[in-house]
């Protein structure tokens, strides 16, 4: 029997790149029963709803998903389909590896850490306000469950794939209260994991050291805000975020897989996109689904089609379309 995934092509380059992973995990061998639906912008465009009860409902049934990019309008429009997503099936931990692979310059080499984002609450629960006409106001939630329930997802993690350390990231000096409770949930759970190194670092600082010294961290464990950011600057680091994939979880069981970058509607259509970040996306979900054997054939099809760099997209200094990096990774299948 096939394995049931619900579909969430998204917009502006999004069906384009869907296609090439759909490609990839079929010539890896993979059947796999597609449930395709439409939420963002193109959807709201056909039935005047971005993100459609139908949509939720079947994650809920089907646990599993693959998303391409949705666009999310800034200052203006409607709210984050992503966010909401995140919120409506509960999807609490965030996990962004960001790795180098060989064939791509980057400003240093062997990078390798992982970003455990909660996905919940902070700044992204949206609860804001306009006090006046010219005061905004936005609060910044953080509770303990949800801190507490971040920071053993991150241990655990850890735990599971042989890393060593555990960073928490907070601006705790500053937010006292807020940082301050999500920073006291890591060094609680930090006692259960006497084999797991454990450092405190301020988000400032971190910035100023990754771009100095990527390879001392492993596991960065991140509230809402910095680890959306940090995950941005560390797929800097590691080639950009054409290559940086997603993986999103939930207490339930419910688990979305997508790439961190966003929809690139400037260059949808062109045949020019990167598919690189939802491919490997799509190897996040590969091993969820227990088919460990081919995620990594396509992984390693993948990192080989980067390495050779004849047919690498534009953004990672090659010059082949989508369809010809696709084909070259279906080759190295073979």
């Amino acid at each position: 029997m096939k394995k049931q995934i619900v579909l969430l092509p998204g917009d502006g380059i999004g069906p384009e790149i869907t296609e090439s992973a759909l490609q990839i995990i079929k010539s890896a061998g993979i059947d796999l029963d597609y449930v395709v639906m439409q939420a963002g912008a193109e959807s709201a465009a056909k039935t005047g709803e971005t993100l459609p009860s139908e949509v939720v409902e079947n994650i809920k049934k089907y646990k599993v998903a693959l998303k391409g990019p949705i666009t999310t309008p800034i200052g203006t429009g409607f709210r984050s389909v992503n966010v909401a997503l995140r919120k409506e099936l509960n999807l609490y931990g965030a996990v962004r590896p960001s790795k180098n692979l060989e064939g791509i310059r980057t400003k240093f080499d062997n990078v390798d850490l992982v970003i455990v984002r909660e996905n919940t609450e902070d700044l992204y629960a949206g609860i804001e306000r306009m006090v006046d006409d010219d005061t905004a106001e936005s609060i910044k939630r953080i509770t303990r469950s949800a801190s507490m329930r971040i920071a053993e997802f991150a241990f655990d993690y850890a735990v599971k794939n042989n890393r060593k350390k555990v960073t928490v990231v907070t601006k705790a000096n500053i937010c006292k209260f807020s940082d301050g409770l999500f920073l006291e949930c890591a060094r609680q759970t930090a006692q259960k994991y006497p084999q797991i190194e454990f450092k405190e670092i301020l988000i400032d600082n971190l910035c100023m050291q990754l771009v100095v010294r990527p390879h001392e961290f492993d596991v960065l464990l991140c509230p809402n805000l910095y680890g959306d950011i940090v995950s941005d600057l560390a797929a800097g680091l590691t080639g950009g975020l054409g290559i940086a994939p997603g993986a999103n979880y939930g207490e339930d069981g419910a688990a979305l897989f997508e790439p961190v970058h966003g929809s690139s509607p400037d260059i949808a259509g062109k045949g020019i996109a990167n598919p690189t970040a939802l491919i490997r996306s799509a190897v996040l979900m590969l091993n969820h689904l227990d088919y460990a054997k081919e995620a990594a054939k396509i992984d390693s099809a993948v990192n080989t089609v980067i390495k050779e760099g004849k047919f690498t997209t534009p953004d990672i200094g090659g010059n082949a379309t989508t369809k010809e990096f696709t084909s070259a990774v279906i080759n190295k299948l073979k």
